[in-house]
């Protein structure tokens, strides 16, 4: 019987990281839809398990938090469903567009200079 490999607390972390990244992402989405691993009861017991990313604690690492979006969607057993189809991902791959695209206009109340220079001082005082 052949051991088992189990990676360290560091690189266990790094690769769920990386891995909950990657469903802020449409087309992957709709990849592990219509190769069925939505079909697989242990893959959606790990989608409740990464749910813990939800914590601030955890959640700080996140760079693109749309997946904690999708990771809350992927519970709605249409939207995993909806997601294998090509339109349907073309759809919510363009309100994310949208989303990213008016975000900045939201935070700063219509005045994207604005946010952007606070955006600029922010980055100048960490470095």
């Amino acid at each position: 019987m052949s051991a088992i490999d189990v990676p360290s607390n560091d690189i266990r972390f790094q690769m769920e990281l990386e891995f909950i990244q990657c469903l802020a992402s449409p087309a992957y989405l709709n990849f592990l839809a219509i190769n069925r691993y939505f079909e697989n009861e242990a893959f959606l017991n790990y989608l409740q398990y990464l749910r813990y990313w939800k914590e601030p604690r955890y959640a700080k690492y996140i760079v693109y938090p749309h997946c904690l979006a999708f990771l809350d969607m992927l519970e709605d057993e249409r939207f995993r469903m909806m997601i294998a189809r090509e339109d349907f991902m073309t759809l919510v791959h363009g309100q994310q567009f949208y989303h990213w695209q008016t975000f900045l206009n939201k935070r700063s109340k219509g005045n994207p200079e604005e946010a952007i220079a606070a955006m600029t001082a922010a980055a100048d005082e960490m470095n």
